[in-house]
């Protein structure tokens, strides 16, 4: 039989009554013919209490000890799926990501899939059983219980996918499709029918949250094509991520952002900028980007989600008074070529000009990204996505991109 990979976020485990539905759509899948693996995130808000925990013994806990912590979450929720899932008269088994065969690199916290070996899962799934994984973990070549980072369940869904050589791989969660900016945010977003790799891989690592960006870098270099789904109405319509989709290219795919970012302002050049940011690599902490700062200065950006403990691990490396730690920020990108697109840019100028609350900007080939105050990032996009995208399709612009689906 073929096999199918399923992946069922937190929100969609988030309590047993959840877990009773994903169970009757697994087992009405295993049904209809297929072989089903079945990844799961931890039950929703599990992640965070855990981590809020270790936060209350140490502000800044070991990251193998959070590894170990963390993993609970997942195989709470594996443990529980499986039980579930034989309630209902089907077989099945709920396996760890080491159990699996998924090894790792060895850097906690972030670890990276280097090899799945899923000789018990095809041993299980010839047994007749669905197979129930936890998410985001594995194992490194240390024997270490490793996680794969936020949004790491997906990531394993496709990792799995590709060394089982799956029909497909659905991720289901509380929003079926990939939009042109958050629909919880901004009322007109499109859905996107198909996207490719690379602009499903720039909204990701830009904020947007349907998808991880990792899991999509994963799903490119092995080909597998991923669709999004609802957990709640799998009949809604959702997006599929693919090698060249067959939809006309789009100038400004979307806007993302984040929020959660904490700012470092360092002077331009000279021994100050140079001996901040000799400390904080010292210190292992690597921005996600720096760019040109508001007031003449570097605005170095760095992501609390990725760094457990940041703003006081920032506070002890920056010992230099040139610096100045400034939290509370957030990012707000448009993907796309906006500098190559003269009816694009004059379509954003008058929006970043009204911008008095900007802290900083940077303009790549792929995309523009804005670092504002935490509490004006749903104004900004908003403000993003009328210029860029409503526009843009209203006036009936090529370049703008027309609605997809």
């Amino acid at each position: 039989m073929a096999v199918i990979v399923l992946k069922f976020g937190g929100s969609s485990v988030a309590d047993l009554d959840r877990i009773d539905r994903v169970a009757e759509q697994v087992v009405a899948r295993r049904r209809a013919g297929f072989d089903v693996v079945v990844v799961v995130s931890a039950m929703g808000g599990t992640t965070d209490q855990l981590l809020t925990l270790a936060q209350q013994v140490d502000p800044t806990p070991p990251t193998r000890e959070l590894d170990m912590l963390l993993s609970v979450g997942e195989r709470i929720t594996t443990a529980l799926m499986a039980i579930a899932i034989q309630k209902r008269g089907q077989p099945a088994i709920s396996l760890t990501g080491s159990q699996c065969g998924i090894m790792t690199s060895a850097s906690h916290s972030h670890a990276r899939i280097i090899e799945v070996r899923p000789f018990r899962v095809l041993d299980e799934l010839e047994a007749g059983r669905v197979v129930v994984v936890a998410g985001y973990q594995g194992t490194s070549y240390k024997r270490e219980i490793t996680t794969l980072g936020r949004g790491g369940s997906d990531t394993t869904a496709v990792a799995l996918a590709a060394a089982l050589d799956a029909e497909r791989c659905e991720i289901y969660s509380d929003i079926e499709a990939v939009y042109t900016a958050d629909p919880k945010m901004v009322l007109d977003a499109r859905r996107l029918a198909e996207l490719s790799y690379e602009q499903m891989l720039d909204l990701s690592r830009h904020g947007a949250k349907v998808l991880n960006a990792e899991a999509i870098a994963f799903a490119r270099d092995a080909k597998i094509a991923v669709y999004t789904r609802s957990t709640f109405d799998p009949t809604l319509p959702g997006s599929v991520i693919r090698t060249n989709p067959p939809v006309a290219p789009r100038a400004a795919t979307g806007i993302a952002c984040r929020k959660g970012v904490v700012g470092v302002s360092l002077p331009a050049g000279g021994d100050a900028m140079a001996q901040a940011l000799s400390l904080l690599g010292a210190c292992c902490l690597l921005p996600d980007f720096v760019c040109a700062g508001t007031d003449g200065g570097v605005l170095a950006v760095f992501s609390k989600a990725a760094n457990v403990g940041l703003e006081s691990a920032l506070e002890r490396a920056l010992e230099c008074r040139a610096a100045r730690v400034e939290a509370g920020l957030g990012t707000v990108t448009a993907i796309g070529d906006i500098a190559a697109h003269p009816d694009l840019r004059e379509r954003c100028l008058p929006v970043l000009g009204s911008m008095s609350h900007l802290r900083g900007m940077i303009l790549t080939p792929s995309a523009m990204t804005v670092v504002v105050p935490e509490d004006r990032v749903e104004e900004t996009t908003r403000a993003l996505h009328r210029a860029l995208i409503e526009d843009s399709e209203v006036s009936g612009d090529s370049s703008g991109g027309s609605s997809v689906g």
